[in-house]
């Protein structure tokens, strides 16, 4: 019984708790997730697998272009293949997808960066089926790798935002 109460207390502690410590939830009004939705221009993409990663971004920030954004994000991605399962006979049959994005977050308006950063993740597919098997595999993984990463760099972005007032 008295462990119950300890338990009890703590859980209606804990919003106290939160508070005094400076916690906001992010889509709260004035909180960064609402600061930035829609109000970020993503670069232009370069590659197939940058236009998945700008298409999966603007899906989580809002897609803004021309004079409705307050903030351009930059983002270069880097992407390799490794393999990762090699047979005796020296076939690879498992490949890893390793995918980097270093971004730059500035204002429109002067050009100060507000965040920079960079995430990175991997995915994998397997390469013991036929020829379209495999290519179908790695394709699945590289958009699967996007979406990880744009997942990343929203809640990277989002939790560490550091907008002006």
């Amino acid at each position: 019984m008295n462990a119950t109460r300890v338990v009890r207390r703590t859980l209606l502690m804990l919003p106290l708790a939160l508070a005094a410590c400076g916690f906001e939830p992010v889509y709260a009004p004035g909180g960064s997730g609402a600061a930035l939705d829609g109000k970020v221009q993503v670069s232009a993409p370069n590659s197939v697998e940058t236009y998945l990663l700008v298409q999966n971004l603007e899906q989580r920030l809002g897609r803004q272009a021309g004079s409705g954004a307050d903030y351009n994000l930059n983002v270069r991605l880097n992407t390799f293949r490794q393999g990762q399962a090699i047979t005796a006979t020296n076939e690879t049959t498992r490949f890893t997808i390793v995918g980097k994005v270093r971004y730059t977050l500035t204002q429109i308006g002067n050009g100060a960066v507000v965040a920079s950063g960079q995430v990175d993740n991997f995915t994998g597919y397997s390469a013991t089926g036929s020829t379209v098997e495999t290519l179908a595999g790695e394709r699945d993984a590289r958009e699967r790798l996007m979406t990880i990463l744009a997942d990343q760099l929203t809640t990277q972005l989002i939790a560490t935002v550091d907008l002006p007032s």
